[in-house]
């Protein structure tokens, strides 16, 4: 299921896509200056975001770079989330012609 606005805003995006465990968990990341969209440090919660915007976000082990291909309605099961994106770390450390 796709967003039918143009935009979200980046805490409930972060929530809907299972990137952040809790909404408020979105909230304190962006608050405290972990989230970048297309290079741009985000400083606010409400923060527009929209298909094809590209998001840095942090993780345990390093830094995640991903592209959003559409906006999500809902928080929906694991495997309709990571459909909404492309993982960039993730398409290195795959084999060449496995491409999703």
């Amino acid at each position: 299921m796709t967003h039918n606005g143009d935009s979200i805003r980046i805490d409930k995006l972060l929530w809907f896509l299972r990137l952040a465990p809790t909404r408020t968990q979105a909230q304190e990341w962006v608050a405290a200056g972990h989230i970048r969209v297309n290079g741009r440090r985000v400083a606010r919660a409400s923060h527009a975001v929209h298909a094809g915007d590209i998001l840095t976000l942090p993780t345990h082990s390093g830094t995640r770079v991903i592209t959003l291909g559409a906006l999500p309605v809902r928080r929906g099961p694991p495997a309709e989330a990571h459909s909404l994106y492309r993982d960039h770390d993730l398409a290195v450390d795959q084999p060449p012609g496995t491409e999703a």
